[in-house]
């Protein structure tokens, strides 16, 4: 039996006869020679067709059409003209499954057919180089935070009460109650935290924002690192190490990935300590000069964010907002109730924020007060408090939107293309 091989591994095989396993991504023919260029989804190889070679092969190919699935043998030797620098002497060709004409051509198509079509889309060359980059920031933002000694606590999905606020909450019937979807999962890593001092968790969220911005979805994923005896500048220097090392390890390990995107590391390699650090107020400050319809007092919008991040050369954190703009839990700047000690992590580039942090409040009458001045119902809130009546002590954590992070490394305009089946207001299909 002839040993399979994935394509990514090819070039360990070079002058061994094995096989390959996937689809068929083109075909093309040149009279006595035919071409198929296979892939398996950890790359794509030349797979060259003669009749000399196998009689077999040269005749089956004619059944072959796009995404056709396919087992091929033969011999695989370096060829640098080729995509991925290898090739392969076909002397067997497997038909598995004839696919039907393929929706997805060459041609221009609108955005509404291709995410009618994901499930499909998901096989071209740039969806496939996004989704592997994205694999990759998941993998290397757990890879930083175990190496810190942080330890991965997985927090609900169905939850009692908002994290973030009431008026964006997805509700459902759970047996005799009413739960929601989660918002974020900080408000349970404060317990995991407590107990075992770092943690973080990493997973899907949920917002029923009715927004139809480039940078909105109504189910996303987050990682939410929360730390016992820390501070807000324990926030920038963790946030500041982690994105660091998410760019640095893209740039080495997908850098194939990000050529297929044509994305222009050069600006990524600027990612570098320090980030930039300025204030909310400086921030209203410099869009005024500008003519920025803008007051003290409420939070940055999606353009402010842009305007902002497209003046900045690498990421650039904006500090102690207003309390009212922001969540019941964070704790106030020492001396100004009216300000929280906070961050956004605003990516370059246009992106905008894609890390927010704080600290916490640890002291149970202000964070009593709090509650109740969100007009929240503290009787969902009371193993919350029960954190403060117990040890509480101060601490703090951040939450880096996956998605977000992605768009901004691969470079693409749109967060629906960096998860593979984007959730938003009118978009639940497939």
């Amino acid at each position: 039996m002839v040993k399979p091989v994935y394509i990514e591994d090819v070039g360990k095989h070079t002058g061994e006869e094995i096989a390959i396993r996937g689809w068929v991504y083109n075909l093309r023919s040149s009279g006595k020679i035919k071409f198929l260029i296979a892939r398996d989804g950890t790359g794509i190889i030349q797979c060259v067709v003669a009749r000399q070679d196998s009689e077999q092969a040269f005749e089956e190919f004619d059944r072959l059409t796009q995404e056709t699935s396919v087992i091929v043998e033969g011999v695989a030797r370096e060829e640098k003209r080729a995509p991925g620098g290898y090739e392969l002497n076909v002397s067997r060709l497997e038909v598995v499954s004839v696919a039907d004409s393929y929706p997805i051509t060459p041609k221009e198509h609108g955005v509404d057919f291709l995410l009618n079509h994901r499930h499909l889309w998901l096989r071209s060359s740039r969806q496939h180089a996004v989704l592997r980059i994205r694999a990759e920031v998941m993998k290397a933002c757990r890879d930083y935070l175990d190496g810190l000694g942080f330890i991965e606590v997985d927090s609900p999905m169905f939850t009692p009460s908002a994290c973030e606020g009431t008026t964006d909450l997805f509700e459902t019937t759970y047996f005799d109650s009413t739960v929601y979807l989660s918002q974020s999962g900080q408000l349970y890593n404060e317990a995991a935290a407590m107990a075992f001092g770092r943690v973080y968790c990493l997973g899907p969220t949920f917002r029923a924002e009715k927004s139809k911005t480039r940078r909105h979805l109504t189910e996303f994923w987050m990682l939410e690192p929360e730390m016992a005896y820390a501070d807000l500048g324990t926030v920038l220097e963790v946030s500041e190490g982690l994105v660091t090392h998410v760019v640095e390890r893209v740039l080495e390990k997908r850098a194939r990935e990000l050529e297929v995107l044509e994305r222009d590391v050069s600006l990524l390699e600027r990612v570098k300590p320090p980030f930039g650090k300025i204030t909310y107020g400086e921030a209203v400050e410099w869009l005024k000069a500008r003519n920025f319809d803008v007051e003290w007092g409420r939070d940055l919008g999606a353009e402010e964010e842009t305007v902002l991040s497209e003046s900045f050369e690498k990421p650039t954190f904006i500090t102690n907002y207003p309390a009212k703009a922001k969540s019941f839990y964070m704790e106030p700047v020492p001396g100004d109730e009216n300000t929280v000690l906070c961050a956004d992590l605003i990516a370059p580039e246009g992106v905008g924020e894609i890390v927010g942090g704080s600290a916490r409040i640890s002291d149970l009458a202000l964070l009593e007060k709090r509650i109740a001045e969100h007009g929240l119902p503290k009787e969902s809130f009371e193993w919350y408090l029960d954190l403060r009546r117990y040890g509480s002590v101060p601490h703090a954590g951040f939450g880096l939107g996956i998605e977000r992070t992605v768009a901004w490394i691969c470079g693409i305009k749109h967060i629906r293309e960096a998860i593979p089946f984007p959730r938003m207001i009118y978009r639940v299909y497939p």
